[in-house]
């Protein structure tokens, strides 16, 4: 399939049809990675943050409760010798 390249400003760009983009996982995307990789223009999804879902999955389970200390409550004895 061929694609014309458009002039848009002092730039290019393309269209990409949306059953390309849906095929790869990006029809759903607000943005992409690209790269050139041997002559080709390589577009990807973009890597998920390393911690991702965190604060929503720490939000479930302090909601059902499950955030509750294992071992209550306790201070180390000596700690207060220490100098800081």
């Amino acid at each position: 399939m061929e694609i014309a390249i458009r002039n848009i400003g002092n730039s290019k760009g393309v269209v990409l049809p949306k059953p390309f983009l849906a095929q790869v996982g990006l029809d759903g995307q607000a943005t992409a990675t690209i790269e050139v990789e041997n002559g080709s223009i390589v577009l990807r999804k973009p890597a998920k943050s390393v911690r991702a879902g965190w604060a929503a999955a720490a939000a479930a389970v302090s909601a059902k409760g499950g955030d509750a200390l294992l071992m209550g409550e306790f201070g180390n004895l000596d700690d207060e010798e220490l100098g800081w």
